[in-house]
């Protein structure tokens, strides 16, 4: 091993180090003010931390929106919310030009930026804005600029989309389309808490003394963090198990048990999803190498939204959680 080599496997060992204490830190402070929530906290850290988008999913009520909030407070992120509505517009998010006079009389556009250039975007309720509303941003989620009038705006850095959807069917709700659904690198299942979790927020949240979160992390250590996720080792086992997961789930050549019942399944950009989140649920847990354990954790997250059952499986009470567990029991 020459000098080199050694200096930087040093400092890839110092930043690690560091990265660690950081992102322990960032998840006590929300533990602070998140309860009952542990999954879901633990997979929207690894989303950003993998540099992705996230989509939650769960009833009204909670914390979804808290937990967004708190996230951008802890890793120190321009945070904003947008409520989505039938009747929002592209220009409402991406931002449009205005026609002003100068003070010599003459007139010229202006671009005025809209909230989708923050670092942290809540994009609450989703699926409740139009569909050309929803490909405006999620266009934005994959390019990283949006293009006003012919010219290009780049968004900031970092800048992740973590959205919220209802998951009842409800009237006036437009259900992302399956290229959209694959923009994001995980969804995240927000369940109800547990009685002793929930006893503790009725406890801790009704009363006249508001717990706020502390920061732990700045923009610049949360884009060190995910640099960091992306040089982590992982062993062939890994990524083997991880190839055996996301292929078994596809339709034709896949796991004959499961792809009967499988109409269209997960794509390349599935198994790269579970690469980096497996690399930074390593981070999330203190450690510096993923194990099975992280790909059968993520599995769920990372494929429930890139499948979907054929219509005897629907009609024989088949669901998707259930396909992927038994996926799940294979690997190791």
């Amino acid at each position: 091993m020459t000098d080199h080599d050694i200096a930087t496997a040093s400092s890839v060992a110092a930043a690690a180090e560091r990265a660690l204490e950081q992102i322990g830190r960032a998840r006590e402070a929300v533990s602070t003010v998140i309860f009952g929530q542990e999954e879901a906290v633990e997979q929207a850290l690894v989303t950003l931390l993998a540099g992705g988008h996230g989509l939650l999913v769960g009833v009204p009520g909670l914390a979804k929106t808290k937990l967004v909030e708190t996230l951008g407070k802890v890793l120190g992120l321009d945070e904003r919310r947008v409520q989505f509505t039938p009747d929002l517009l592209p220009a409402d998010i991406l931002g449009s030009e205005v026609l002003e006079e100068t003070a010599d009389k003459k007139r010229a556009f202006r671009f005025v930026k809209g909230p989708i250039f923050a670092q942290l975007l809540m994009a609450d309720e989703i699926n409740r804005a139009s569909p050309r509303t929803q490909s405006a941003l999620l266009q934005a989620m994959q390019e990283y600029h949006v293009s006003v009038a012919g010219e290009r705006h780049d968004l900031p850095r970092p800048f992740h989309v973590l959205a919220t959807q209802n998951p009842l069917e409800q009237e006036g709700t437009y259900p992302l389309p399956e290229a959209q659904l694959d923009r994001f690198l995980l969804q995240i299942d927000v369940d109800y808490p547990d009685r002793a979790s929930e006893r503790r927020i009725l406890l801790e949240t009704t009363g006249d003394h508001v717990v706020e979160a502390r920061r732990a992390l700045s923009a610049e250590d949360l884009i060190a963090a995910q640099r960091l996720v992306r040089q982590l080792p992982v062993g062939d086992k890994i990524v083997d198990a991880i190839l055996d997961l996301v292929r078994a789930a596809r339709p034709g050549d896949g796991n004959p048990e499961i792809a009967a019942h499988v109409a269209w399944g997960p794509g390349p950009r599935a198994a790269q999803a579970l690469m980096l989140a497996t690399r930074a649920r390593a981070l999330v847990s203190g450690r510096l190498s993923p194990s099975l354990d992280d790909v059968a954790a993520l599995a769920a997250p990372a494929l429930r939204h890139r499948m979907a059952l054929t219509f005897a499986a629907r009609a024989q009470g088949r669901s998707i959680a259930e396909l992927i567990g038994k996926l799940v029991e294979r690997i190791g």
